[in-house]
């Protein structure tokens, strides 16, 4: 059934219940369909049908909310538009839907239901004409046809005059044009309506009015309000195209019988402009020839991509975000470095107390840098225990230089393409650490903090370690490939700084490639120094506490460092100092609550603010005891030392250095040796060593078995211990102190109690150097030990000791054992030489 013209569409109509636009004729919208009616109208109708005929459906729009959706059918709008279905897309993700792609041909009216299910097919009565959205507009004037030919005029007019306004040169309002003057007149109402920005009500309106002059009244003031807020933009703000292309609100592209062309809110002419855009950004980014000659090939690639197809090829997102990546790296873009070295000095001196070797790096890189503008950034690799300080010091070097600043947490990293990308081959492919650092903080020149180094994993996926062989290489960094760009990134001018806890298990390529500077733990006196510099005022402020509600006397820090904490760092100082802070908070929080409610008739308040604190709060011994509870650590060292057979070592660990005992007993047996406490094979190799040494001399010392016969193991088993059993222990540093405990326990006497000592043994009974003495020597500071024994060749390291470690401190340099036992025991261990008598 058809009103006129002889094109015609079937008048029975499957029927599609939209629930998220308004097709109108003449335009082209993209629906996702997931109901079941819809999805079987879809697989029974469009997916089978084989003739023209049955891609023509009827959209009706469905006004009900899609949340509130039963099984029943909702009531049906009065007017529908037939469409021919030029495109369907199936996807089973997020659940099973399917994308449509109409193009709108005319109005239609539900005449009857012809039934409901499996989807609503209905009998409909055809009212547009479907020559007037395909038959081109007729030369000369319109035909003046009395009130319909004003409105026809007007409207026209209106749309010219927000052509007028517009820019010519963005192709979108070009196509708008050629529109304009090819279509006839009476299809205008419905295609200006579907490409300005217009709410699905009033496309609503527009599709319920059936005769042309109600047409045209519902879409001019649909049109003349596109053209007041226009008038009121450009009043405000000069117009730019990105700005004219929000005025016309391109629904979905249209494709029409007889003519083509696509106005989608993506589309070909949005996606042109947006490449043109990007071609822009490309010749300003300033990039190396080789980079640029790929951005202009890939742009060619994007260009000739079909752009009805945009939405769906994959390649067009994985070009454009390769594109979007290159224009936003910081190829030449750089700071400028603040060289003044007083400044830089005072700065680091009030972030950092102590750490002079750090310091005097930094400075040394400033002053050559004022120097030497083009001098290439230095590798830096910060080792040492946790908390000593080696992440912010990286921190306050990037404010210092005036560089930005990137951390890079290297920690569990066992993928390769962490460091280096993965191929763009891959799907979900990203680029690396490295350039997505560069690109965060926008320049080539920022401080990178590479944490954790010596904590790098490896699987299957590769080795990081190995692909950070290039990066921090600065033979080779200034043209750094990674694999998602695929060409070179010049990473000479960023400032490395990796941090580490050991460098044992860092490979020993990739530590060759780095300056290692030692970041030893603090001595009492430092600490007590930065908890009053930067710690109490941090957490003070952290909760709002100020110095007259709180205070804490320079004893009571250095109780808390001694009797609670026992580390390298001051991370457990601060943790403490923290709680401390909270406990007071407490009261400071009463006494507040009390103060603001008292009233002079209160007597009871005012008993209450008798018991109320005087401020400030000091924190002395009780105080301490009662908010972090009995001392964690206790200076057991001469308490332990009361027996033969026990003395005291020095230990290194990722933590920082460390006492260690090490127990030794004896009892009848046959000569055995029994070793305890986790020990390492070269731990074990130290014992038999001085087990093999103390037998070859027992008669040079007195030493005898339990019996008193010369030689010690004579029907004696021993059992040599190192406490702390759940701790795997291993080095050649303690051999000096086996020696030493088992001279004690074989000879009867007991070591000195304030005796630590650390060194290797061999048989012949020299004492060998060994590593972390800085480290071991404080450790033995904070214990409260009086004497150290180090070995002769390790003299020098006492060098980089604190002046007053130095000063509190005994040292005793030996070469020989027989050096360390003297040194062990009061009054010495005497050795008796045998005499040598000459027969001539």
């Amino acid at each position: 059934m058809s009103s006129s013209g002889d094109i015609q569409i079937p008048n029975r109509l499957p029927l599609l219940l939209t629930h998220e636009g308004v097709l109108l004729p003449g335009s082209t919208v993209r629906f996702s369909v997931d109901s079941p009616r819809n999805m079987h109208l879809v697989r029974q109708r469009l997916l089978k049908g084989t003739s023209l005929k049955s891609t023509i459906i009827g959209v009706i729009p469905n006004t009900k909310d899609p949340e509130q959706d039963s099984g029943d059918l909702p009531t049906l709008h009065k007017i529908g538009t037939a469409g021919i279905a030029v495109q369907v897309v199936g996807s089973n993700w997020p659940k099973p839907h399917y994308t449509l792609l109409i193009t709108g041909l005319c109005r239609f009216r539900v005449s009857s239901l012809l039934k409901e299910r499996p989807f609503v097919l209905a009998e409909v009565e055809q009212l547009d004409k479907l020559e007037q959205y395909t038959t081109p507009a007729a030369p000369g004037p319109p035909a003046d046809d009395g009130e319909l030919g004003e409105l026809s005029h007007k409207f026209y007019q209106a749309a010219v005059q927000l052509l007028g306004m517009l820019d010519m040169s963005v192709p979108v309002v070009a196509k708008f044009r050629r529109l304009l003057d090819s279509l006839p007149r009476e299809a205008l109402p419905d295609v200006v309506a579907s490409m300005i920005r217009t709410s699905n009500k009033e496309k609503l309106q527009v599709l319920d009015a059936v005769s042309l002059e109600e047409r045209f009244r519902k879409a001019l003031p649909l049109l003349t309000k596109q053209i007041e807020g226009l008038k009121l933009l450009q009043k405000t703000r000069k117009l730019s195209p990105d700005n004219e292309k929000k005025v016309l609100s391109v629904r979905k592209g249209g494709v029409f019988p007889g003519r083509q062309f696509n106005l989608d809110e993506e589309d070909e002419d949005d996606n042109g402009d947006d490449t043109a855009a990007l071609e822009r950004k490309v010749h300003e980014a300033n990039m190396p020839e080789a980079a640029y000659k790929v951005c202009l090939k890939e742009l060619k690639r994007l260009k000739k991509m079909p752009q009805s197809m945009y939405q769906t090829m994959p390649e067009y997102a994985l070009t454009r975000n390769y594109l979007d990546l290159m224009v936003e790296l910081p190829w030449s873009k750089s700071t400028k470095d603040c060289l003044d070295i007083r400044a830089a000095r005072t700065l680091l001196d009030n972030d950092h107390y102590a750490m002079d070797k750090l310091k005097r790096r930094v400075l040394e890189y400033i002053a050559v840098k004022q120097l030497k503008t083009s001098l290439k950034g230095p590798i830096l690799c910060f080792v040492g225990p946790p908390g000593v300080g080696k992440t912010s010091v990286g921190r306050s070097l990037a404010r210092t230089l005036g560089r930005e600043f990137h951390r890079i947490a290297l920690g569990g990293v066992c993928d390769q393409s962490d460091i280096r990308g993965h191929r763009r081959t891959y799907v979900g492919s990203m680029p690396g650490r490295i350039i997505n650092g560069l690109k965060t903080v926008g320049v080539n020149n920022p401080v990178f903090l590479l944490d954790e180094v010596d904590k790098l994993g490896k699987s299957l996926q590769g080795d990081p370690a190995a692909a950070l062989l290039e990066v921090l290489d600065p033979e080779q960094n200034h043209s750094f490939t990674d694999h998602y760009l695929n060409v070179a990134f010049d990473l000479s001018q960023v400032l490395f700084i990796a941090t580490a806890n050991t460098t044992a298990t860092i490979p020993p390529a990739l530590l060759d490639r780095m300056e290692v500077l030692q970041v030893p733990g603090y001595t009492q006196e430092e600490k007590v120094e930065i908890a009053h510099r930067h710690l109490i005022p941090n957490q003070l402020e952290q909760h709002g506490l100020t110095p007259q509600q709180l205070h804490i006397p320079q004893d009571t820090t250095q109780e808390i460092i001694g009797s609670y904490t026992r580390e390298a760092g001051v991370r457990s100082l601060e943790r403490k100092i923290g709680a401390i802070c909270r406990a007071v908070a407490v009261k400071v929080a009463e006494a507040h609550k009390v103060t603001k409610t008292e009233t002079p008739e209160s007597s009871m308040l005012q008993e209450d603010n008798a018991d109320l604190p005087e401020m400030p709060i000091v924190i002395d011994h009780n105080t301490l005891r009662d908010i972090l509870g009995p001392a964690v650590f206790q200076m057991e060292v001469s308490e332990r030392l009361t027996l033969p057979g026990v003395a005291l070592g020095l230990a290194w660990t990722p933590l920082g250095g460390e006492i260690m005992f090490v127990e030794a007993s004896r009892m009848e047996g046959e000569g055995q040796l029994t070793l305890t406490g986790q020990l390492g094979d070269v731990m074990k190799e130290s014992a038999h060593l001085a087990i093999s040494w103390l037998r070859g001399n027992a008669k040079n010392y007195q030493l005898t078995n339990m019996a008193g016969a010369p030689n010690p193991l004579e029907g004696t088993d021993i059992h040599l211990h190192f406490p702390a059993g759940a701790v795997t222990k291993d080095g050649p540093s303690a051999g000096v102190t086996i020696v030493t405990c088992l001279a004690s326990l074989f000879s009867g006497r007991l070591v000195r109690s304030d005796v630590a000592m650390t060194g290797e043994i061999t048989l012949r009974g020299l004492v060998l150097p060994v590593g972390g003495i800085k480290d071991k020597v404080l450790a033995a500071h904070r214990a409260g030990v009086k004497r150290v024994i180090l070995p002769k060749r390790n003299e020098k390291d006492l060098e980089e000791l604190p002046a007053n470690v130095r000063a509190d401190l005994d040292f005793v340099t030996a070469a020989s054992l027989e050096e360390v036992l003297n040194a062990s025991f009061d009054g010495g261990f005497p050795l008796i030489r045998p005499q040598l008598s000459s027969r001539l």
